[in-house]
């Protein structure tokens, strides 16, 4: 098995484990991940997506990309996979150790947070290999990184270290490969921790198109100002500042 999910009542981790192809992102795991995409759309729960033997995922796998023809192109086989990770309705962790190339990469900029480790290398080396980022980079990493450094990852396919990425803001924060997973799970009971129509709520106003904005949290403000989770908290709130 490609992915490997384990369900907790507020979180679901899944692994990438193809460790012979070093996670590459074959037609198993994009298979897998729409499943997993159906269990959390039915049953919304923060997500932390990591990797297994030090490697988040070192792109598709090549193999099958070759193979494929502008009918596949035109599917856009991983980039509708990605698009499901990115629209779930709680938030995504990319827990990032090694290597996070082209399709890996471009699963990475779905997540809502990036975490990573020292070892961390993330980029998109397709033009080297005569085709473009196609599931997801060209739009969302202008958004992560602002336009001029997207187009110079983009452009030239360089990878950037671990501390670059910090930098850039690709990543949020960096952590010992042994703590990489604990410090994902750290920013998921933080998630916990608030009220999970608050935090969709945000998620969506977070994505919304900008022409969408202020009417769209003026409108999830709404229904939240009316929800008696938001009374019980505020009362809480006065009676122990009390």
């Amino acid at each position: 098995m490609s992915l490997h999910v384990e369900e907790q009542d507020d979180r679901v981790v899944a692994t990438l484990d193809r460790p012979e192809k070093r996670n590459a992102i074959d037609h198993e795991t994009i298979a897998a991940l729409h499943d997993l995409c159906a269990l959390l759309e039915t049953a919304p729960r923060t997500l932390i997506l990591t990797g297994s033997n030090g490697v988040f995922a070192a792109g598709a796998d090549i193999g099958q990309l070759r193979d494929r023809t502008s009918a596949d192109a035109r599917r856009g086989i991983n980039t509708r996979a990605f698009i499901r990770i990115h629209d779930l309705p709680m938030p995504v962790i990319a827990a990032i150790d090694g290597y996070a190339l082209g399709g890996g990469a471009e699963l990475a900029y779905a997540a809502d947070i990036r975490i990573g480790t020292p070892s961390l290398r993330i980029g998109n080396p397709e033009p080297g290999l005569g085709i473009i980022a196609a599931a997801g980079a060209t739009w969302r990493l202008p958004e992560i990184v602002g336009d001029a450094r997207a187009s110079e990852l983009l452009l030239t396919g360089r990878a950037l270290h671990a501390e670059e990425a910090l930098r850039w803001g690709l990543v949020s924060s960096l952590h010992p490969a042994d703590e990489l997973l604990p410090a994902a799970h750290a920013i998921a009971d933080r998630i916990a921790a608030n009220d999970a129509l608050a935090t969709r709520h945000t998620k969506s106003a977070l994505r919304a198109p900008s022409a969408r904005h202020p009417e769209i949290e003026l409108e999830l403000q709404a229904e939240l100002f009316d929800s008696p989770e938001k009374h019980r908290r505020m009362t809480a709130f006065l009676e122990k500042r009390r």
